[in-house]
């Protein structure tokens, strides 16, 4: 099948590579000629393990190209799909100008019968405005279908390749009939493929991320309320992951949740209901402890020291999840610039993120090549992001190389029993 693919970010490329694994004819279109130009030499502009392997590969065997023509990628297509940004407004609804600036783009370049898929993660009722601006401009046949992503970052090409389930929305039967056939390869395990109609698609991305984060920042209340009543969060999430209707995954107290999803799809899905006159409290008050937490490990170091002035810091992990360079909304963040704020001077290490971090801080922190070069030094550890080589640290090296053992570990990577026989002060999230 010719598949078409209007953006090369996160969604676009993951989506058009293990299309082309699958055997396809995939062309990724993008307005950045300087990101066309990386793509074609094979190199990346995000990182995802695995993905620049199997984009080199299919590159190389004919099935994935890179253009910024436009035109000429759609007129050819089957099926092309819309994968472009729709960053959070002033008012926390989704930007719909690029989608629809697209959709324009295809309306003038159709050929012949295509089917139109919005992949981007947009409000209920942008499939019908897609299908809207195309029909105003061409009399070409179309069907405009919505096809949510569901990747997590650092885990997308898992996610693609054996999704747990392929959500569809499409008011026809040839529409349906193109989608099963593009998606069979990847349900072949029973995973099923759910068709229904394109408002009801829309609205079950936000509803999927917005459940995600309630239930990490009720862990982070949770977790609050351990440390007030002398309880430990991990014995209490164990004993309610250990109910089959609850169940473990997000469970994790921490710093709060960021990324390019949750934030955004959160506020998204709030300010989709004020529009409808709905006001929804309890995602308001997800957001509302999801700030709070992220700002909570300043405020202990400040409880801790008093003065943060001119005090060296060490700060380790800044994506705001491990296996990937993501920063869009880190913990991290507000973490490092609050730390900036009261005076002291920061020490960072990120396994793949310094590049993004490099843009976002600049030279207002030093950037360190090792965990443990950036302890040297430092009177305190804050642990942002819980990459794997982190986790078992040597810590009489941690020690030594540290001027006070300080730990505040925002995802509870350590056990405070150990922490402290081993002379560190911990301070962990709801940790007894």
């Amino acid at each position: 099948m010719k598949i078409c693919i209007l953006g090369t970010g996160y969604v676009g490329l993951v989506a058009g590579t293990c299309f082309a694994d699958s055997g396809n004819d995939v062309t990724c279109v993008d307005v950045d000629a300087s990101k066309i130009d990386l793509l074609r030499r094979g190199e990346l502009p995000i990182y995802e393990p695995g993905l620049e392997e199997l984009v080199r590969r299919n590159a190389r065997d004919g099935r994935l190209s890179f253009t910024t023509e436009a035109a000429e990628a759609i007129g050819a297509a089957e099926v092309v799909f819309i994968a472009v940004g729709t960053p959070p407004g002033e008012s926390g609804d989704a930007d719909v100008q690029h989608v629809l600036a697209a959709a324009r783009q295809i309306g003038a370049a159709l050929r012949r019968y295509t089917v139109v898929v919005a992949k981007s993660t947009v409000p209920v009722g942008t499939t019908d405005r897609i299908r809207e601006e195309i029909a105003k401009i061409t009399a070409v046949e179309f069907d405009a279908v919505s096809n949510p992503e569901f990747l997590k970052e650092g885990a997308a090409l898992e996610d693609f390749l054996k999704p747990d389930r392929v959500v569809i929305g499409a008011s026809s039967e040839r529409a349906r009939q193109v989608m099963a056939e593009l998606y069979a390869p990847f349900v072949r395990t029973e995973h099923p493929i759910l068709f229904m109609d394109t408002h009801s698609a829309e609205l079950t991305k936000y509803a999927a991320n917005a459940m995600l984060a309630t239930r990490i920042s009720f862990m982070n209340d949770l977790a609050l309320l351990c440390e007030k009543v002398g309880a430990d969060v991990d014995f209490v999430r164990k004993g309610m992951g250990a109910d089959a209707r609850i169940g473990y995954p997000f469970l994790f107290p921490g710093v709060g949740y960021g990324g390019s999803c949750f934030p955004k799809d959160v506020k998204a899905l709030v300010a989709t209901a004020r529009d409808q006159g709905l006001e929804l409290d309890l995602l308001r008050a997800v957001e509302r402890t999801n700030e709070r937490q992220k700002k909570l490990l300043v405020a202990r170091a400040v409880k801790h020291f008093g003065s943060l002035a001119d005090r060296p810091l060490a700060v380790w992990g800044l994506s705001f999840k491990p296996k990937t360079d993501d920063m869009r909304e880190a913990p991290a963040i507000d973490v490092v610039e609050g730390l900036l704020g009261k005076g002291a001077r920061i020490c960072c290490h990120d396994p793949v993120a310094e590049k993004s971090a490099r843009r976002l801080f600049g030279d207002r922190i030093r950037y360190a090549p090792n965990p443990y070069s950036a302890l040297e030094g430092a009177e305190a550890l804050f642990v942002v992001t819980e990459w794997n080589e982190f986790r078992r640290p040597d810590l009489d090296r941690m020690k030594s190389l540290m001027k006070t053992p300080v730990v505040f570990d925002g995802r509870n990577l350590y056990d405070p029993a150990r922490m402290r026989e081993k002379g560190f002060t911990y301070y962990g999230i709801g940790r007894r």
